[in-house]
Formats: structure tokens, sequence, C-alpha cells
């Protein structure tokens, strides 16, 4: 069952760029989602990276999902 609402790991209301940003690096066709927080973690990495490829990808202007 989809779930586009809350993460699938802590809960937490998901926002467009949670979504995003885990079909971009994890799975497209995804239908259960980590916010940006869970997904560091899953990586090992800061929010702030996560964030800084969020931004990335919205500046580059070449990604459908974040424009």
């Amino acid at each position: 069952m989809s779930n586009f609402e809350s993460c699938k790991q802590c809960g937490a209301k998901l926002k467009q760029d949670d979504i995003a940003i885990y079909k971009k690096m994890v799975l497209r066709t995804a239908d259960e989602f980590l916010c940006i927080d869970c997904l560091a973690k899953y990586f090992g990495v800061s929010r702030e990276a996560i964030e800084a490829k969020i931004r990335y990808f919205r500046e580059s202007g070449t990604c459908a999902l974040f424009r």
C-alpha cells in the first residue's frame, strides 16, 4: 500500500523534497519513503549533505523530480 504522507522509519510528515530525493537516490518507483533525516542516516551522511543534493538537482534544472 502506498504511503506518500509519512516516513516509513520514524513517521514524520513527508514533504515533496523528501519524496523526490528518495526517488532520485533510492528507487524511482518507490511507494514508501524516508524523510530527509532518516535518509541521511540510511546513507551515513549528514542532513546537510542530502539538502545540498536537493539544491544541486533543483538548480541544475535537469531532474523532473525537482521542478
